[in-house]
């Protein structure tokens, strides 16, 4: 997992193409897609931009190898002062191997090394059973139904509802999060300490 590069265009945009089907009731940005390969390296460079500026923490989910693209996440700054928002898709090729559950648990610990963040978010249609498995599973509190909260599906529709879970910094160390094994480096490629 590591930021986008806009040279990851032709890979973000054959998973995404390839999962639109699995992808379009639950992620607002797939009811516009597919989209032109010119747009997905502009979407690129601006997730890069964002990111060097710490103003918005997107990643994609590669392969080992990063031949392909296993889906994306990110640390958003949009739930406000001491929060980040955990978000999370899997291309349709990769759906239940565990992987959004292996990403949330990194990006939880990630979250917390920051010293500013005292609570995780992840916001998700309560229709979306799989999606919803991941946040219990890492012992996020569920903390709200949100009512009618989220774009409607299909456009035009009524809003729907949102799940709203979260952690508490000093619950990361009861939880399975705290098991998640993580290496981070810095822009410079240097590895830095997660605690």
């Amino acid at each position: 997992m590591r930021c986008y590069e806009p040279r990851d265009a032709a890979l973000l945009k054959r998973a995404v193409d390839a999962s639109l089907e699995h992808l379009r009731p639950w992620m607002p940005w797939a009811l516009d897609e597919p989209r032109p390969l010119d747009e997905k390296i502009g979407l690129l460079r601006s997730f890069r931009g964002q990111f060097d500026l710490d103003q918005n923490y997107v990643y994609g989910v590669f392969t080992p190898d990063e031949s392909q693209v296993v889906g994306g996440s990110g640390l958003h700054p949009r739930v406000g002062d001491g929060g980040l928002e955990i978000g999370y898709w899997i291309s349709t090729a990769e759906v239940g191997k565990g992987y959004a559950t292996e990403v949330a648990a990194a990006l939880t610990r990630v979250a917390f090394a920051l010293p500013e963040v005292d609570r995780v978010h992840i916001h998700i249609d309560p229709d979306n059973v799989a999606s919803v498995r991941v946040p219990r599973k890492l012992g996020f509190v569920e903390e709200a139904t949100l009512r009618r909260r989220l774009p409607p599906r299909p456009p035009g529709g009524q809003r729907r509802d949102q799940l709203t879970f979260t952690m508490l910094r000093e619950e990361l160390v009861a939880s399975p999060c705290a098991a998640a094994r993580v290496r981070a480096f810095d822009a410079a490629r240097r590895e830095v300490s997660i605690s």
